[in-house]
């Protein structure tokens, strides 16, 4: 049976190879390839995760987007995810106009955010409690401006009156949650359509599948849509596919994550116990372990190429001829 399993990827607009070419001509192969999606990141003040190295270089998401989706008729554009340092107007407006750009081909994905820093930045208050509230208000008054309301708004974070935003977007703009933890299952399930993790091993997404379902039968709702974005590599053998990857540093993050299946042995200390938060080797290896997200209730994939963006064309090569075929055949 056919998989329904949808296809795709992170772009290069961050860091050492950064490059609005790449993400353009990277879409127009990816949707030549079929491809469902593009993605971007999001940051105000970018700090590169440590497993990532140090250039600090970002090209702003939803520009990139907007790029793209004058020379991509057919690809979804996705934000992996937006986070909530734009005032809620700012956020409508700009989601709003990416979905008249593209058509309605449009995904937000939204989260809390790693970086304090970025919250300082932009004048709001930063602590987990203020960020959750934020994340929350900026989906709840999106939504009200992309419905057409003329709203009206006042708490410790926002004030202002009768604001009406057009235009309104081509089709309804589903918003994905993104986060790995137990909390981000009932973010999802309480005010989004969709949950998202970034890298996440397979044991954990497995529970965490488990857990949506029950809470979405509790609340009454229809299961909410599933993504994943795990790093991605691929090479003729799986020694050269990990050779540019920071495996240890992969590795040592699961030890900082507490809600995350604990190995047998309790600790995060070789490539098996991150299974699914790293997807390696040739196209067989790869194809293989995107089936057993399919098979675990995966939705939707979005391979993070970071560790290959010097070789970026080809990587697409690999998953469009060979992995993307292999799997949904």
């Amino acid at each position: 049976m056919a998989t329904k399993l949808k296809f795709g990827l992170l772009l290069p607009h961050f860091g050492e190879y950064a490059s609005i070419e790449s993400c353009i001509e990277g879409s127009k192969k990816a949707e030549a390839y079929g491809f469902d999606s593009v993605w971007v990141r999001d940051h105000l003040v970018f700090e590169p995760h440590g497993m990532e190295g140090t250039d600090n270089t970002h090209i702003e998401g939803l520009l990139t987007l907007a790029a793209i989706s004058s020379v991509c008729k057919k690809l979804t554009l996705g934000t992996g995810t937006v986070i909530s340092h734009r005032h809620p107007i700012h956020l409508a407006q700009a989601m709003a106009g990416l979905s008249t750009i593209a058509g309605g081909r449009v995904i937000m994905g939204i989260g809390l955010g790693t970086f304090q820093h970025e919250f300082a930045a932009a004048g709001y208050p930063n602590t987990l409690e203020d960020r959750a509230n934020l994340c929350k208000i900026n989906v709840q008054l999106a939504r009200r401006f992309w419905a057409g309301e003329k709203v009206s708004y006042k708490d410790k974070y926002f004030s202002f009156e009768d604001v009406e935003l057009k235009p309104t977007p081509v089709e309804p703009v589903p918003v994905w949650y993104g986060g790995g933890t137990p909390a981000s299952c009932r973010r999802a399930v309480d005010y989004c359509d969709g949950w998202m993790p970034g890298r996440i091993p397979l044991a954990t997404f497995r529970k965490c599948i488990s857990y949506l379902h029950e809470l979405c039968e509790k609340a009454g709702k229809p299961m909410v849509t599933t993504g994943a974005i795990p790093i991605t590599s691929l090479a003729k053998d799986k020694e050269k596919a990990l050779a540019t990857v920071n495996v240890k540093g992969l590795i040592n993050e699961g030890n900082k994550k507490p809600t995350w299946v604990k190995p047998a042995s309790g600790t995060f200390s070789k490539l098996e116990d991150i299974e699914g938060l790293l997807l390696a080797g040739t196209s067989e290896d790869v194809a293989r372990d995107t089936r057993k997200y399919a098979e675990a209730g995966l939705d939707h994939i979005v391979f993070d190429l970071r560790f290959r963006y010097a070789d970026w064309y080809e990587q697409i090569d690999f998953l469009g001829k060979e992995v993307l075929p292999a799997v949904r055949a």
